[in-house]
């Protein structure tokens, strides 16, 4: 990997490249394509040291950098009986309390499956979640409500380390499960008659329920550990309690007064 460094505003020296240590074994890794979101992300930072360049009369002019179309942003989600349906639906029990626990935490499957007794305090009713474990890479707190709680209570004395385990196979230790049994999770969506459902969809659930029951979107962008407000937009239409009040602002029929007047209705009939 090669880093490029530029000088700082002022400094009239050329900028200088150096290689990072890891640069061997990054040549190992198989690339990973980048989704339109990320890319434009990347684009969003060059953007802004074009700009910055620009300002510093680096360059003459920022070239156009054209934006890669981003899909539509699916958000499936479903109402408590139906997930409740689900959950009942799947034949193992170790899935069963992982989907529980992911709709009442709205952790991702890698979070979950990660998770062990050390990032766990019952009695205060938290899970942690390590930078090197979340997504954003940065660590957040979970609060746990009476449902996740009660997960972990039936989880104690499974494992010494890990909270979510399954069992293994005669004669071989018990190791973290390296992903969430898609077909498992199909057979049982296939048996409550959900279509098209994912078992990330139930992240997607557990933020639809917040908003739907007034979860300011700040507040859900923090317990979801998203690094921008931009991230939890998408479930914004789900929510009408904030508007509702501001309803009331043109409001005339039912102040008192129309209805003393013939109402139109009759007027039209009339007429």
């Amino acid at each position: 990997m090669i880093i490029f460094s530029l000088p700082a505003k002022g400094d009239n020296r050329r900028g200088h490249s150096c290689e990072a240590p890891d640069a061997h074994d990054a040549q190992d890794r198989k690339p990973t394509p980048l989704a339109p979101a990320a890319k434009n992300r990347y684009l969003a930072t060059i953007r802004r040291i074009l700009n910055l360049a620009m300002e510093w009369e680096w360059i003459d002019r920022v070239p156009k950098l054209k934006a890669f179309e981003e899909p539509d942003v699916r958000v499936r989600w479903e109402p408590p009986s139906v997930i409740t349906h689900l959950i009942q639906a799947i034949s193992q029990d170790w899935l069963k309390e992982v989907a529980l626990f992911a709709v009442s935490t709205g952790m991702r499957a890698d979070e979950i499956l990660s998770l062990t007794w050390s990032q766990v305090d019952i009695v205060r009713r938290t899970a942690w979640v390590t930078h090197s474990g979340a997504k954003s890479k940065r660590a957040r707190a979970v609060p746990l409500n009476d449902d996740a709680v009660a997960v972990l209570r039936r989880r104690l004395g499974k494992h010494d380390n890990l909270v979510f385990t399954r069992q293994a196979a005669k004669g071989r230790e018990v190791t973290k499960i390296s992903q969430i049994d898609a077909r498992m999770f199909a057979r049982a969506c296939k048996a409550a008659k959900i279509e098209d459902f994912h078992f990330h969809d139930l992240r997607h659930t557990w933020a639809s329920w917040h908003v739907q029951r007034g979860t300011p979107l700040m507040v859900l962008k923090e317990l979801g550990g998203r690094e921008r407000i931009e991230m939890v937009q998408k479930y914004a239409h789900l929510a009408t309690s904030h508007l509702a009040a501001h309803a009331e602002n043109v409001k005339f029929w039912s102040n008192g007064i129309a209805q003393k007047e013939t109402p139109p209705a009759r007027v039209a009939l009339s007429a």
